[in-house]
């Protein structure tokens, strides 16, 4: 076993939390250390979750507006989709991505370990690399960002080529003929929309009442009739009983209103969540705590081990990458004495990107009804909306909640083109603690989609002007 010198903070796991820490960590002059088990470094987010899910979804995109092109002017001849250029493609994407996490590492100057942690005390980590040698870590303190692998069911095995999860399907050679996707979260929707625009005969299964669970129910219902439109048929309170394997085919079973019903397909994509990764860390060899197998921290990312931070999936916070680094530098700046401030955590964006993509930030209708507020609500149809129209794509709402006594925004929730984007507004609007008239008062650029988002304002003090 090979010792290396101290370290002010040595973080575990390289993905948008980890990586984003040991940064901040090191422009706050503390001497940084980041432990990375995979080949590259990036995490889930890059490797394997966000960004070659999204190359691909692109992909499904262009391949859908080249196939309706004609009605704007633009006739292409024998339009079709060369998956495997489109594989490559990906991997190009992530390949240069986390070559670029690696030069950050060499810029700001942290000491990169490649192999597998386990903290031995909370003052040591021994590090396993590919080759069995080990190395030993000495910290003054731990961030645990270790993320988190994709959840199954109970008696469900994943086989790795019939019953897949997020991992196994971004690594297909082909396009399968049919595909059931059990889960309607974020995951579930953008690859039945991603395959159903490949070409795939895609079904959709959810266990709760509704598509996007988390998401506003009109939105969600928005989507429903989208799904719908497309062709990928989507069943609502279908609770997964089994699966049987065949030859070429899935059969799944799974119960729709008191009945039984029977699904076949070439591919199983398992997409009911995940669970945080903990496995082999030696947490036992600290007063670290777990809850219901995610790692406890108060507001300041600080476990019960006093100098072992948590940020994450690994925490029961939303599996979001973006919520990952604001908590890495949160966790930072209370190691380095700022003045850190917790994360409000109504605050965070969501962002789907199916088609049509799907975008929220602050509390749905019924989550502010159940906080106490007196609710006020502005709609207003992206179809409307001039530059939707001229992007041929109609469908959707922009959505505002708001506190009727205050006149506060409380949340917003798009569906449409540029969702995903768009967002950004009511991120800023939130943080700002703006009321509707103020955004009423802001002046928005026509044509644009985001006129919608102004015009739903107008219409919570019934002054929408174009419907």
């Amino acid at each position: 076993m090979s010792s290396n010198s101290s370290f002010d903070v040595t973080i575990i796991g390289a993905g948008p939390g980890g990586y984003v820490a040991a940064i901040r960590a090191a422009q706050l002059g503390l001497k940084t250390a980041i432990i990375e088990k995979d080949k590259n470094l990036g995490g889930t987010c890059l490797l394997r979750g966000c960004i070659p899910t999204k190359a691909l979804l692109h992909t499904a995109d262009v391949l859908d507006e080249m196939k309706h092109a004609k009605s704007i002017g633009v006739v292409t001849e024998g339009v079709s989709l060369d998956f495997t250029q489109a594989q490559r493609n990906k991997s190009k994407v992530v390949l240069k991505l986390a070559k670029g996490v690696e030069f950050l590492m060499k810029k700001n100057k942290i000491t990169v370990f490649k192999g597998a942690a386990r903290i031995e005390n909370p003052g040591k980590i021994i590090v396993k690399k590919a080759d069995d040698s080990t190395e030993e870590v000495s910290t003054r303190h731990i961030v645990v960002a270790t993320g988190s692998v994709p959840r199954s069911l109970p008696g469900l095995e994943i086989d790795g080529r019939q019953i897949i999860t997020s991992d196994e399907i971004l690594e297909l050679g082909e396009i399968p003929k049919s595909l059931i996707v059990l889960g309607a979260g974020a995951v579930g929707v953008e690859f039945a929309s991603m395959f159903a625009r490949f070409g795939s005969d895609v079904t959709l299964l959810e266990l709760l009442p509704r598509l996007l669970p988390i998401e506003d129910e009109e939105i969600s219902s928005e989507l429903a009739k989208s799904f719908k439109k497309q062709g990928i048929k989507a069943f609502t309170s279908a609770n997964y009983q089994s699966v049987v394997r065949e030859d070429d085919l899935v059969r799944v079973t799974a119960r729709i209103k008191d009945e039984d019903r029977e699904f076949a397909a070439e591919k199983f994509l398992v997409a009911v969540g995940r669970r945080a990764y903990t496995d082999g860390l030696g947490l036992e060899n600290t007063k670290v705590k777990l809850e219901r197998g995610y790692i406890k921290t108060d507001e300041y990312m600080r476990t019960e081990e006093p100098t072992i931070f948590a940020i994450g999936d690994v925490v029961p916070t939303p599996w979001l990458a973006h919520v990952a680094s604001a908590e890495g530098i949160l966790a930072i700046e209370t190691i380095a004495g700022k003045n850190a401030k917790p994360i409000n955590y109504d605050r965070v964006p969501s962002c789907t990107y199916c088609q049509p993509e799907v975008a929220s930030c602050g509390l749905t209708e019924a989550k502010a009804r159940e906080r106490g507020y007196e609710v006020k609500v502005g709609r207003f149809p992206i179809s409307v909306i001039a530059k939707a129209q001229i992007l041929g794509a109609t469908e959707g709402m922009v959505k505002i909640v708001s506190d009727a006594k205050y006149d506060e925004l409380l949340g917003m929730h798009i569906i449409g083109p540029h969702a995903t984007e768009l967002i950004v507004e009511a991120g800023v609007a939130l943080q700002l603690e703006s009321t509707v008239e103020e955004l009423i008062h802001t002046m928005h650029a026509h044509p644009t989609v985001a006129e919608a988002m102004h015009e739903a304002a107008e219409d919570v003090h019934g002054m929408v002007i174009h419907v």
